[in-house]
């Protein structure tokens, strides 16, 4: 993992502060060290979100939990924790939510990912977002499928092939910067990288693509399934000619 690579992701300090607070005021530091000894570091949201009551109890018990010694922590309370670990009712958080979205709900459109740390904010660098915002969007249409969490791709070999995989089903990457290398791996993963180094909303930018997208270039009229404005003149021009 990078040595830049903070511990855990904001959102997750978030919801294990507020976890701290049910569990009799444990201590935050402690509480911390040993959600690390179990899922490793960095500790992100999206690992939280997977913690279980029982994995909890096993964690409050430390070395004791084979002998089923009691916690501390009664079962409502332990409960009330994997509810904040999966980010309800979390007082501050600042994690966009996700819209349910079935493939071919926005038909001539494309996914787009941004590169994100806070809302719905295009404010990351490629190898150090905590996560990437993944958007669909058509000319007329612009939903928020995904929130993926980037920071526990940073413990591979490749930290930039495996955030590349992250969005390898995307189409194009807004980002505030990116390294040649890093690059050449998005290019490669398929994804066209986009930089946009004044930042801003995440909306924003894409509703300037949309208007982008009344006429696609040819590499997204494929993608959209829509005849390339570029092309139509010629298309039409043939059309009359076999009248």
């Amino acid at each position: 993992m990078s040595e830049t690579t903070p511990a855990a992701s904001r959102e997750a300090a978030l919801r294990i502060a507020h976890a701290a607070r049910v569990l009799n005021g444990v201590e935050i530091k402690a509480f911390v060290g040993a959600l690390a000894d179990r899922y490793d570091l960095p500790l992100t949201e999206t690992k939280l979100a997977r913690v279980t009551v029982e994995e909890l109890r096993e964690i409050l018990a430390g070395g004791h939990a084979e002998e089923n010694r009691a916690t501390g922590v009664n079962t409502k309370s332990l409960k009330t924790v994997i509810a904040l670990f999966k980010g309800e009712g979390v007082e501050g958080s600042e994690l966009p939510v996700a819209e349910p979205y079935a493939e071919g709900d926005i038909p001539h459109s494309i996914r787009v990912a941004v590169a994100s740390n806070r809302n719905e904010n295009m404010d990351g660098h490629f190898g150090s977002c905590e996560r990437f915002l993944v958007y669909q969007v058509s000319p007329t249409a612009l939903k928020l499928i995904a929130v993926r969490g980037a920071m526990e791709a940073d413990r591979a070999e490749d930290k930039n092939a495996a955030r590349a995989a992250l969005i390898a089903d995307c189409h194009i990457l807004y980002l505030q910067s990116i390294g040649g290398p890093a690059a050449a791996k998005v290019v490669r993963a398929g994804v066209h990288p986009i930089k946009q180094p004044q930042g801003g909303a995440a909306r924003a930018a894409l509703a300037r693509l949309q208007a982008q997208l009344e006429t696609p270039p040819p590499w997204l009229a494929r993608v959209m399934e829509v005849p390339a404005a570029s092309l139509q003149k010629y298309e039409e021009n043939l059309e009359s000619a076999t009248a």
